[in-house]
């Protein structure tokens, strides 16, 4: 795949290693970024754009995107990780995978209700990221967020109920598939609308720095915002790029750029699709990355982290992915090119890794069986879970409605509502 990256530079590690990084100007030292021994500063606008004008084309559809393209320096990126943290990354995508595969299983089952979004093919976003973080840092998501849920920490169990409607699952099955939330892993929903969870996010962030600069307290949580293509040209997240830089908060924007908004191919509804250029329009640093591949999203990963973590502010990383799936279950996925499906099925993020981790003898087939059988009994044993724990109580519907605790309000004899068995009468059977 083509990437927005035209310099290379030195990674961590042997100087063969080397990353392409977007058309940046470099300064001397102190600070470093994606590798580099130098800082960055922001290039001007009209700099940007005399940088791209040259392989910039007419926007015709999202078949260009597919093309084949020529990198004039042909580098393998070959990022070194240790077998331990290979593992880990294999493990949490092949239970992103299994999750998701089982359900839409149950799904067409009528085990689960309303929309259902699903990660195939993604998951080298949620694990390259996710799993960089610590549980006091806060995650974001979209309506596509199991695999979100799951790579953060919260267990298949509760995803699972959650999505059966469960008093088990981590929103006691208030929530279903577009609403998980877990406060003890920090993971701050699932929104339903696009661009929702981004104000969110700008808010944890502040937190964190709030708490470091203000409270005097030692925090150095970050905030990962996880969102569409389609997001990217709504007023939020504008805003936010804009209140981000301005205070310097300790967060990622991370697009999961799929280039399909529901049936809207992201070439055609967008005036300049290179969605990591606004970056540096606010004054961040703006990067495109292969999110195909595990290692080289690891890797920018890592180096936002950090900046954010030293004070350093914001950035903005754009992931070129792609989805196996249609939009939701309900979608027959019939506006896609299948010549386009099959380029990036081709490309799947985990495959690629289990190649990278036994070509570079970190771990062997026994081994990734081994783990791929253990997913396969947990989502299984998930399931069971899910399907044999309670519904919800009727007088839960009143819950979470209103401050007090307990859902509806005091009654004037000094009672809560919903204990009055009549209460709930002529409301719908759960």
């Amino acid at each position: 795949m083509a990437t927005s990256f035209s310099a290379t530079l030195p990674l961590h590690g042997s100087q063969e290693n080397r990353l392409l990084l977007p058309p940046i100007r470099l300064a001397p030292p102190p600070s470093s970024f994606l590798g580099s021994t130098r800082s960055l500063t922001i290039p001007s606008s009209r700099r940007l754009y005399h940088a791209h004008a040259a392989r910039r084309s007419p926007v015709v559809g999202v078949q260009e995107v597919v093309k084949e393209k020529k990198v004039t320096n042909s580098l393998v990126l070959c990022i070194l990780i240790t077998k331990e943290e290979g593992l880990v990354l294999y493990e949490d995508m092949i239970l992103g995978r299994s999750f998701e595969d089982m359900c839409a299983q149950m799904y067409y089952r009528g085990k689960m209700f309303g929309f259902v979004h699903l990660y195939n093919g993604q998951e080298a976003v949620s694990t390259g990221f996710i799993k960089l973080l610590t549980q006091s840092d806060s995650v974001v998501s979209t309506y596509r967020d199991h695999v979100h849920a799951l790579s953060k920490g919260v267990s298949a169990r509760a995803v699972m109920s959650e999505l059966f409607g469960k008093v088990t699952g981590c929103c006691r099955g208030q929530g279903g598939s577009m609403h998980m939330f877990s406060k003890e892993h920090n993971m701050l929903g699932g929104f339903a609308f696009i661009g929702e969870g981004i104000p969110v996010a700008t808010g944890a962030a502040f937190t964190s720095k709030y708490k470091r600069e203000v409270l005097k307290q030692d925090c150095e949580d970050v905030t990962v915002a996880f969102f569409g293509d389609g997001t990217c040209n709504n007023g939020q997240f504008y805003e936010c790029l804009n209140m981000a830089a301005l205070y310097k908060l300790p967060i990622i924007f991370v697009v999961e750029n799929n280039l399909w908004a529901i049936g809207m191919s992201h070439l055609r509804s967008t005036s300049d699709p290179e969605i990591w250029k606004k970056g540096p329009a606010f004054g961040m640093p703006g990067v495109h990355v292969d999110g195909m591949d595990v290692l080289k999203v690891r890797e920018v990963a890592k180096e936002a982290v950090t900046r954010a973590r030293r004070g350093e502010g914001p950035t903005l990383v754009e992931c070129e992915t792609y989805r196996f799936r249609g939009h939701s279950l309900a979608d027959p996925d019939e506006l896609r090119d299948a010549a386009e499906k099959a380029k990036y099925a081709a490309r799947d993020p985990i495959t690629a890794l289990k190649k990278y981790l036994v070509e570079n003898k970190l771990a062997n087939e026994g081994e990734l069986k081994t783990i791929e059988k253990k997913i396969d009994e947990l989502v299984e044993e998930a399931v069971e879970f899910a399907d044999a724990s309670p519904q919800p109580g009727r007088s839960q519907l009143l819950e979470n409605v209103f401050a007090d605790p307990k859902g509806f309000g005091i009654g004037p004899d000094g009672r809560y509502r919903c204990e009055d068995p009549k209460f709930t009468e002529g409301t719908a059977q759960v």
